[in-house]
């Protein structure tokens, strides 16, 4: 695993997201294989794309020691933290064409809130930066409510709506998550520092950035899609016809999650986008929380995988899960054999038996390999 895990602190460094190419590749080879191919420049043209220009900056050692420094940890598809259930989103959008949706190749977290479980039930609260009095007190009262509820609130630390979110969870001491379009150990906003620190005590500081990754315009679209593939739903509470808050809501509901919107006054500017997505049709309004539960609460609590124990192939690759499952307890096969068995290429099956082995599942025998899982 640690091998694993250092190959995607590099991969998490150099491509910038979502890299499409890369992640393709990382699940036809495995995280090892790829972070070898791209440091030796040997991949396909279009991963080449994403990574020649960084190939070279190997700071896997830099960027993990500043994430000891500063209570951060890299959280990564094969770990049990890993939220897979809502960013399954991601994966199916994508396999549906829309490029934008790749998923991310890992995730830098600062906090203590597991991720897998804050997840569960949450709702992301977004919009303006320069909110009115009335978007931001209803901002900061919806979210006090629902994280006294327990649902843990999810926003992007910016000024306005943003803030508001996540100071209304906090002030009843639930859980609140704010995702980055930089580096989880860079504080943007800087005067949202010690709003940052508060959210790092309970709950989490989440970027796919590596440490000290500057904010870019890009980025902010970027980070949106995570917004939205994280929580069960999101609530836009005020918007510009063109804004952040609306490409958030967007992606929300291309990913097929619930969106709500908040009505305003007819004459205030911050509200028309809100207006805009309810009368599109992408929204539904929201008037209270009863509405926001009502449409996303009962989903955050039947999602079942978080509900059955964890399985020791969880996160692995569809050619790994053929291979594992190729795999006997007791009887030894060659690399040759399970390849037939599998139907795996055989090339694929000698790089795939040393990674499953890494994690545990699998181990070699002077006949051959056998399973490692009961």
């Amino acid at each position: 695993m640690d091998d694993i895990r250092l190959a995607r602190a590099y991969l998490s460094r150099v491509a910038e997201p979502p890299a499409v190419a890369l992640a393709a590749f990382i699940d036809e080879v495995g995280p090892g294989r790829a972070a070898e191919l791209v440091r030796a420049g040997d991949v396909p043209d279009a991963v080449r794309d994403e990574t020649s220009a960084r190939a070279g900056q190997d700071l896997v050692a830099e960027d993990l020691a500043t994430a000891a420094r500063v209570g951060m940890r890299l959280v990564i598809p094969e770990d049990e933290e890993w939220p897979a259930w809502p960013l399954l989103s991601l994966a199916n959008a994508h396999g549906r064409g829309l490029r934008w949706a790749a998923p991310p190749l890992a995730l830098w977290v600062r906090g203590a809130a597991k991720l897998d479980e804050a997840m569960q039930r949450s709702v992301a609260i977004v919009g303006a930066r320069a909110a009115t009095p009335y978007g931001e007190q209803t901002a900061a009262e919806f979210a006090y409510d629902l994280a006294g509820q327990s649902v843990t609130v999810v926003s992007g630390a910016a000024f306005g709506i943003d803030g508001a979110a996540h100071r209304g969870a906090l002030a009843t001491d639930g859980k609140t998550v704010a995702v980055l379009a930089c580096g989880a150990d860079v504080s943007y906003p800087a005067a949202h520092t010690t709003l940052l620190g508060r959210i790092a005590r309970d709950g989490a500081i989440v970027s796919e950035y590596p440490p000290g990754t500057t904010p870019a315009k890009y980025r902010f679209l970027v980070r949106n899609r995570l917004i939205a593939a994280l929580a069960v739903g999101t609530v836009v509470v005020e918007a510009g016809r063109r804004s952040g808050a609306r490409n958030t809501a967007s992606s929300a509901a291309a990913l097929g999650k619930p969106v709500l919107a908040i009505p305003g006054p007819v004459s205030s500017p911050m509200s028309q986008g809100c207006h805009d997505l309810i009368r599109a049709g992408t929204a539904t309004v929201a008037t209270s929380v009863a509405d926001i539960l009502e449409a996303i609460g009962a989903i955050g609590d039947l999602a079942e995988p978080d509900a059955s124990p964890p399985r020791p192939t969880d996160g692995l690759g569809p050619q790994a899960i053929q291979l594992h499952d190729a795999l006997h307890r007791r009887t030894p096969h060659s690399p040759e054999h399970l390849s037939h068995q599998s139907g795996v290429p055989l090339d694929r099956v000698r790089a795939l038996l040393p990674e499953l082995e890494l994690t545990g599942l699998a181990a070699e025998t002077e006949e051959g390999w056998v399973s490692a899982t009961a």
